[in-house]
């Protein structure tokens, strides 16, 4: 709209409203606190959906928790050790003494997928810690079925793809990992994103050719799940797993990300720049025609004249 703005000027009942909205809801950090938890415990608990968050009014793009949350979360649980036994993780050392097991079992049995990291991180010497929740390392031991797999030999089947290599942690991982993102937003750019996140760029650019989508999906990106130094050794250790590589999972994360993409597309076009209409161009100017000895048209020249009257007289 052009022309001249006016300025109105603002009145005193909005800024209470905003402000009475955002006193009924808590900072993560905050929130974290009120219930007991370390934030990482607390990002957990948001995670597996113990927790749930809102949208942050002030526009601020963070998350925030109601009041009436952090009250509903005190009478489910009871107390705050409850909560965080149920969000408490646990590496392959305790996760095996929980289950009853050698460590060398249990991490036969995360290979095979059957137990599912939550998390992991690096150590120093960039060796990958996956870590599991106690909660669901328990349920499975607690299982008659599962009572064959905690002891005597591993059915040959299982063992024969163990010994061709089969791990499935990382995979198993990030479609935990997805799921976790895909809860909280509901942003359909946003959705495609993760889905994109989980593939080489290469296969990104072959699903989705424009490349104002491409850079509007990199605008929703999600952050590494591990935090390290951009483009140091931790960091490619991280992209290998957050990346899929195999041939079954590339395949149907495309077909997914080809939807979403879609999805997005009818719900809201991804920008790109205004097209504009260029000037345009006058006409080149006409030279006028140049005719050299000009001669009147319709007369007769002088001397032809005087030559036909002297022939007339000299016949």
């Amino acid at each position: 709209m052009s022309g001249t703005t006016i300025t109105q000027p603002v009145t005193s009942t909005a800024a209470p409203a905003d402000a009475g909205a955002r006193s009924r809801s808590l900072t993560p950090s905050r929130a974290a606190r009120e219930l007991g938890l370390k934030r990482s415990e607390f990002e957990l608990a948001v995670h597996l959906g113990c927790v749930r968050t809102v949208p942050d009014d002030g526009g601020g793009g963070t998350r925030r928790v109601a009041r009436a949350e952090i009250d509903r979360v005190r009478a489910t649980d009871g107390s705050a050790d409850a909560l965080r036994e149920r969000v408490r993780t646990v590496g392959t050392k305790e996760g095996a003494a929980l289950m009853g097991v050698t460590t060398g079992r249990f991490t036969r049995l995360a290979r095979l997928g059957l137990v599912v990291p939550v998390r992991f991180y690096l150590n120093r010497y960039r060796a990958v810690v996956w870590l599991y929740l106690a909660d669901e390392l328990r349920q499975f031991a607690a299982k008659e079925e599962n009572v064959p797999l905690l002891s005597g030999r591993i059915p040959e089947g299982l063992r024969d793809q163990l010994d061709e290599g089969l791990d499935l942690r990382p995979r198993n991982w990030r479609g935990r990992h997805r799921g976790f993102l895909l809860r909280r937003t509901e942003d359909s750019w946003a959705q495609a994103a993760i889905v994109a996140s989980l593939l080489d760029p290469v296969q990104v650019a072959e699903v989705v050719r424009d490349p104002y989508e491409r850079a509007h999906l990199n605008r929703f990106r999600p952050e590494q799940a591990a935090r390290t130094a951009p483009d140091s050794p931790a960091a490619q250790v991280v992209a290998r797993i957050m990346t899929a590589g195999d041939s079954d999972e590339i395949g149907w994360l495309r077909a997914d990300l080809a939807q979403a993409v879609a999805h997005a597309r009818e719900f809201r076009p991804a920008p790109r720049p205004a097209l504009t209409t260029p000037p345009p161009v006058p006409p080149a100017p006409t030279q006028p025609t140049v005719v050299e000895n000009p001669r009147p048209s319709g007369k007769t020249p002088r001397s032809h004249s005087l030559f036909r009257w002297l022939r007339r007289r000299n016949p």
